[in-house]
């Protein structure tokens, strides 16, 4: 795993100098794609603002992926089929706050919108390790800056297309409704737990703005996905945390291995509470294949967990 704030010493990655060429040839070939329906095509950087996008954009956009279900968004490396996706495209949408290292080169010489969906989101910093200072960049996990999110891409999709607009505002109004009802869930259901039990344990410190509107104390092994990690004083630190506050369960996202947080369960006496999905949904008939259910998954198992409950 990789951070998303600098590319690590020896790592392989596309030159500037190839991408340019790949996307000065592959803006000439014109067209959207195979799958041509005539709609206008949105682009995102990965799976969870996509299907944020696809709720906003109704049946006006097509609404692609760049990084496909599963994958490990900070340190994603492009490839030739991203670069032509993206030149075909007619709006490119990303996270900003740092999430994406790669995206900078990856769009530079592409002659296509982009909009960055977390403008106006007050950032949570990092505050600890090397990383100290620097912005969290995993603020969709809040469903109330999730908002901010939909009313940045409503603006954007009525740019792009202003004929639909009246649809877009409608389609926004709406999910942000129904996010709205889930901030609500999640704030409900850690509110039943004791008070001593409202912390959350994870192996990256991705979860920061849900702790936040949960009212959850957050601790994590490593700040961010990282070329090196889980040394043995994050790991040490995060069995003392556990233990002094008897927290009953901990976690581990998706995208990384959990081999670090089981440390901390055989050492602390704690159980594993299951995985949370962060940077990625799951395929159709997983357990996460919208970004609500996403949400809805965390905070259900984080409740249950907690509470003490077994699986």
């Amino acid at each position: 795993m990789r951070v998303g704030f600098h590319r690590a010493p020896g790592r392989r990655a596309l030159s500037a100098a190839v991408l340019s060429v790949l996307a000065i040839v592959l803006t000439a070939c014109g067209g959207v794609s195979a799958e041509d329906d005539g709609k206008k095509v949105v682009l995102t950087t990965f799976t969870v603002l996509a299907d944020m996008a696809r709720n906003v954009a109704g049946e006006h956009l097509r609404v692609e992926s760049i990084t496909k279900v599963g994958a490990e968004i900070h340190g994603y490396e492009p490839t030739p089929g991203d670069i032509k996706k993206a030149a075909k495209a007619d709006l490119i949408l990303d996270n900003g706050l740092n999430l994406e290292a790669w995206f900078a080169q990856f769009v530079a010489d592409l002659d296509v919108p982009h909009a960055v969906v977390s403008k106006g989101v007050t950032p949570m910093d990092i505050s600890e390790d090397a990383y100290r200072g620097k912005p969290n960049p995993h603020a969709w996990m809040s469903p109330v800056n999730a908002q901010i999110y939909v009313d940045n891409m409503v603006r954007a999709f009525t740019d792009l297309d202003p004929g639909n607009a009246a649809a877009y505002r409608a389609n926004g109004d709406a999910y942000k409704a129904e996010l709205g009802a889930v901030r609500d869930d999640l704030v409900a259901a850690v509110s039943t737990l004791p008070a001593e039990h409202r912390a959350l344990v994870t192996c990256e410190g991705a979860f920061s703005y849900l702790a936040r509107d949960a009212g959850l104390t957050e601790k994590y092994i490593w700040p961010v996905n990282a070329e090196q990690q889980a040394t043995p004083q994050q790991i040490g630190s995060a069995i003392d945390f556990v233990r002094q506050r008897g927290v009953p369960a901990v976690f581990c996202e998706s995208t990384v291995s959990d081999a670090p947080m089981q440390r901390v369960v055989e050492a602390s006496g704690a159980r594993f509470g299951g995985t949370l999905y962060v940077d990625s949904l799951s395929e159709a008939d997983g357990p996460v294949p919208t970004y609500l259910q996403l949400i809805r998954h965390d905070a259900t198992t984080i409740a249950t967990a907690l509470s003490g409950v077994p699986k």
